[in-house]
């Protein structure tokens, strides 16, 4: 087991060295899937903005601007975690070609995917911000928690596409039972209604694990308060995604490229 976890440190200390090359190449997947079109990456701020007008004009905006806000902001963090699942199970199937033809470390994909997900999120970010100037919602010092929040998000993020991007490279079905879970999430998860809108969906955001990432990031600006339940749960799920992610790194890194 130490050799594991020493094996998954050394894997992961390497890739940070490379931390130039996946920056540079997350940049350069976002330029290369936007090229030749007129707006560029301005399309992922429109796609944020065009979602979440929708989702407020048919779930309630005569809810009032707190619910646009919730929505606006459930929407932002469900739309990077659904991406970064969704892209992390084929991870390394898609990169098949550089692990067999490079000896790279595995982190510098798992890196790499992460970098670029923040920057598709960061033009999300914009338009987050720009709705939430619109809908007059006040900033307050608790806005300091869900800062804090994202940061634990995004912590959490590089062992989350470790333990997917492993067991997609063993089990390829595996991107399909994902996909469909990811869509039936998006109306099982808080996203759009609020927990005490009956029994059933009060049991939907207790044991949806999706809820507490969103309650730490949204709960400090509509409602001005620390989320701590949901920072200890998210807390709790880091630290076992972590220990998950060393260990399937450790144990399967050389074994991946006989597999894709």
């Amino acid at each position: 087991m130490l050799k594991w976890l020493w094996a998954a440190f050394a894997d992961l200390r390497e890739g940070i060295a490379f931390r130039r090359a996946w920056m540079a190449l997350a940049g350069e997947d976002i330029t290369d899937q936007h090229r030749r079109t007129a707006l560029g990456p301005i399309w992922l701020l429109i796609n944020y903005l065009a979602f979440v007008g929708t989702f407020i004009a048919i779930f309630g905006y005569a809810r009032g601007a707190g619910f646009s806000a919730y929505v606006a902001l459930g929407f932002f963090v469900w739309m990077y975690l659904s991406e970064v699942i969704n892209q992390s199970i084929s991870l390394f199937v898609r990169e098949e070609n550089f692990i067999k033809g490079t000896r790279l470390p595995l982190s510098v994909y798992v890196f790499r995917l992460t970098m670029q997900s923040l920057i598709r999120a960061g033009y999300a970010l914009i338009g987050l911000l720009g709705l939430l100037f619109i809908l007059g919602t006040p900033i307050t010092v608790a806005w300091i928690w869900s800062l804090i929040g994202i940061l634990l998000i995004i912590a959490i993020t590089p062992a989350a596409i470790t333990v997917l991007a492993v067991a997609g490279a063993f089990f390829p079905d595996l991107q399909f039972v994902v996909g469909n879970i990811i869509r039936l999430g998006l109306f099982l998860t808080p996203i759009f209604w609020y927990p005490a809108e009956g029994a059933i969906r009060g049991h939907f955001y207790f044991w949806n694990p999706f809820t507490y990432f969103l309650e730490i990031v949204r709960v400090p600006i509509t409602d001005g308060i620390l989320p701590l339940h949901a920072f200890y749960v998210c807390g709790l799920i880091g630290a076992v995604s972590w220990l998950l992610a060393l260990w399937s790194l450790g144990r399967f890194r050389r074994q991946i490229i006989f597999v894709l």
